[in-house]
């Protein structure tokens, strides 16, 4: 069993014990829940930089990436930079967060909130919007189709856009439907956490122009954008380079203006 089939195991077990402690129309009676989205797609499509910024505490490859940050501090660093929008790692047994680090982001800025998440059940779409999420992250390699369907038709129809993360070209062709803003391709395999930009190169033309391109994973230097543009990409994921850090919001800053 690799990594990504523990989470995906562990994150079943985990949505089953909380839709047991809080009822959807818990969730349902929340602030944010009836507050309006901001789009991201939009962002991206109007920026000359396309950076979305990622607070992450640690991960499965990296163990520690930095607990010495508050939440505000981050997300108020990256909205000053320029960032487009800012995802939000809510898993807490692998990544370090929690959706309290997402509340807390929604009350610092009013850019767009990614909930960076491994989705598999509606049940998490709903606590997304009920923490001032704006869109959500589905995995194509954890899903079926149908799956990947059902859950994007939710999203939107609660406002939600919807991020597609593919991999490699089956993932892609099985995943292709009107109900997606935008397709993000992982430069590292989560299988075997191997990163390259490479699988962003090899996918940019199977992927539609309906929707906007984002590349994650691996997006360390200028030079990786730069060389991503030309292959019609939109948007960049940035976590580890920012967080790893003394001042993510200042790595930020210095990253866009060179940009």
């Amino acid at each position: 069993m690799n990594i990504l089939d523990k989470i995906i195991v562990d994150k079943k077990r985990e949505v089953i014990l909380k839709k047991s402690i809080i009822p959807v129309s818990q969730l349902e009676a929340s602030v944010f829940f009836s507050k309006e989205t901001i789009s991201l797609s939009q962002n991206l499509k109007e920026s000359n930089t396309g950076i979305i910024a990622e607070h992450k505490r640690r991960s499965p490859s990296k163990s520690v990436i930095n607990h010495n940050f508050t939440v505000e501090e981050v997300v108020k660093g990256y909205e000053s930079a320029g960032a487009c929008g800012i995802s939000v790692l809510t898993d807490g047994k692998y990544f370090g967060g929690s959706l309290d680090d997402l509340l807390l982001a929604r009350a610092s800025v009013n850019i767009p909130l990614l909930r960076k998440e491994f989705i598999v059940d509606e049940y998490q779409i709903v606590e997304a919007k009920a923490h001032g999420a704006d869109l959500i992250l589905l995995i194509a390699a954890v899903l079926t189709r149908d799956e990947i369907k059902s859950l994007s038709e939710f999203a939107k129809s609660l406002g939600l856009e919807v991020l597609l993360e593919v991999h490699n070209h089956e993932e892609l062709e099985k995943s292709i439907m009107p109900t997606l803003d935008m397709i993000g391709v992982n430069n590292r395999n989560l299988k075997t956490f191997e990163v390259s930009l490479d699988f962003s190169k090899q996918l940019a033309d199977m992927i539609p122009n309906d929707f906007v391109k984002v590349s994650e994973s691996g997006i360390s230097s200028i030079e990786a954008i730069t060389e991503l543009k030309p292959y019609g990409y939109k948007g960049f994921l940035i976590g580890e380079n920012f967080m790893k850090t003394d001042n993510a919001g200042q790595a930020a800053t210095e990253f866009i203006k060179q940009l």
